[in-house]
């Protein structure tokens, strides 16, 4: 965690001088590909991790959005966000991970994560037979709940059923987006 987020400090304190003699689009795609790849890279292992280190990734990422808009240190970073259209940082981990969940279960690739999930098939016909949900687990241990089968599970059952219910991965991607674009800055 401290290695990201040395490298990414490493690399905005670099980018700080290159917005102003780009056009705003090139900046932020130069910003988000040199310092947001390393945000995201790996990102899903970070499911269940503790809100502390969340919270050092989030300022990484608002730290960024500062140098991209060129806003002051003491602004808002809410509308800066909102404006670059960039999830925090936590819920770009759920969405990674509900992404490969989806292909997963459409396309059964890759195989070794396949047989982690099983879909939810209730004994009795319940009005929640036909939602797409997955089975979860009992989990003893906080280490033990943060594995892929169980955060998978769960992360997904969590989301509305038009979200699950879609059939091609672009569909799905721009809702899945929208639902967490909306829990982080509109709820």
């Amino acid at each position: 965690m401290a290695n990201v987020c040395k490298a990414c400090y490493f690399h905005i304190r670099a980018l700080r001088h290159v917005p102003q003699s780009l056009p705003d689009v090139v900046a932020r795609i130069v910003a988000w590909s040199i310092v947001g790849s390393r945000l995201d890279y790996c990102n899903s292992l970070f499911v269940g991790m503790t809100d502390c280190n969340f919270k050092k990734l989030q300022r990484v990422q608002n730290t960024l959005a500062r140098v991209v808009l060129r806003a002051g240190k003491f602004e808002h970073i809410t509308p800066a966000l909102i404006k670059l259209h960039w999830l925090p940082v936590k819920q770009r981990v759920l969405y990674k991970q509900a992404l490969i969940t989806f292909n997963v279960l459409r396309h059964n690739n890759p195989s070794y994560l396949r047989d982690l999930l099983t879909i939810y098939n209730p004994s009795r016909n319940l009005r929640s037979s036909s939602h797409h949900l997955l089975s979860v687990d009992y989990m003893r241990t906080v280490s033990s709940s943060r594995c892929y089968k169980h955060s998978a599970a769960t992360n997904g059952n969590d989301l509305p059923y038009d979200i699950r219910d879609c059939s091609s991965v672009s569909v799905f991607k721009r809702k899945l987006k929208s639902h967490l674009f909306s829990i982080a800055y509109i709820a």
